[in-house]
């Protein structure tokens, strides 16, 4: 009898236990895990009109993995997965929705695209004419008195019945108003015209400067003498624009700048050819070494408050990564310029 009942006891504390592994399987966790992503070659993804794709080596972009960590078992295997970093979920989207953070990248994604034609046909010699239709909304402080009608994805096209097509035209005109003035600004959110009026606030007390609170980009679309196709299928964000620029313009001239070197590299690149500093750099580094990449090029430090150049070396000589070449750009010439002088492999 006794040993009936320490059987049905143990199952019923099996079926307890069962139970509650069963339920922190739905428990979501307010993290995110970041990984070593993959390298993919860049001549799959860049198609340019009459473009040459034949190439002895190859150049490749460098992905990152974000997980959300749904629930506990996720968040346990971040926490005893190598390589791998834990963030919280505001440190990634910050206090934007699905939604937002979904038309930031969208958004993020289409410049660099667009950045990326316009560098490399210049670069080439070639001709590409774009036009600036409005300011796309960025991001909204916590503190502004517009963060109850304007979005992130929503696009500005007029403030007191003026019309602005540029960030800097926009942030021109607001410099001459005081703190508590109202401003009506017209703008389209989720394809539809609106239009708010939203008071003004101090930016920054140092300085006394004021603005509406938002951080603005220039929306615009291209019209380049080549046509250019890039599928950016499943990439996120603006870090694939110096690589992108380098494919293009590798099929736009009679030379193979890889020269048989398996190429890779991260960074953002605006309109004139500049590269940016960019998210996740160690991890880049390391799913590079990973598919023996011989090339790396990254952001070089500029400014006090860049630190991919000094993320970059300390990785490296964490893992003790001695046969791949890691190369500081702050142009997308510095890039070609480095490639140009190399010897064939």
């Amino acid at each position: 009898m006794k040993q009936k009942g320490q059987s049905t006891k143990l199952k019923i504390s099996l079926f307890i236990l069962m139970g509650i592994l069963l339920v922190l399987f739905f428990i979501p966790t307010p993290y995110y895990l970041n990984q070593p992503g993959s390298i993919e070659p860049l001549a799959e993804k860049v198609t340019v009109e009459d473009g040459d794709k034949t190439e002895a080596g190859s150049l490749n972009l460098t992905t990152v993995y974000s997980i959300k960590a749904s629930n506990p078992y996720i968040l346990l295997y971040g926490l005893l997965a190598p390589h791998t970093e834990i963030k919280k979920e505001e440190e990634v989207k910050g206090d934007l929705s699905d939604e937002e953070y979904n038309s930031l990248l969208l958004h993020m994604m289409d410049s660099s695209k667009q950045n990326a034609i316009i560098s490399s046909l210049a670069a080439a010699d070639e001709k590409v004419e774009y036009d600036y239709n409005g300011i796309f909304v960025a991001g909204v402080l916590e503190t502004s008195k517009a963060k109850s009608v304007i979005h992130v994805g929503d696009i500005i096209h007029q403030a007191d019945g003026k019309a602005f097509t540029e960030a800097t035209d926009l942030i021109a005109y607001l410099k001459d108003k005081k703190a508590g003035d109202k401003v009506v600004l017209e703008y389209t959110h989720n394809n539809k015209e609106e239009k708010a009026t939203v008071e003004m606030i101090v930016l920054d007390k140092k300085t006394g400067q004021v603005g509406i609170g938002i951080n603005p980009e220039n929306n615009m679309s291209i019209d380049p003498s080549v046509n250019v196709k890039i599928n950016s299928d499943n990439i996120g964000g603006p870090s694939a624009g110096l690589m992108f620029s380098l494919e293009i313009y590798n099929q736009l001239v009679k030379e193979d700048l890889t020269k048989g070197y398996k190429v890779a590299g991260t960074g953002t690149m605006d309109a004139k050819g500049n590269v940016g500093q960019i998210g996740g750099i160690k991890h880049k580094i390391v799913a590079a070494h990973k598919a023996d990449v011989d090339i790396f090029f990254y952001p070089e430090d500029i400014t006090s408050v860049d630190t991919n150049e000094q993320e970059i070396k300390a990785q490296v000589k964490k893992e003790g990564y001695d046969d791949i070449k890691i190369v500081p750009v702050s142009t997308l010439q510095d890039a070609i310029d480095y490639l140009e002088k190399l010897p064939a492999k």
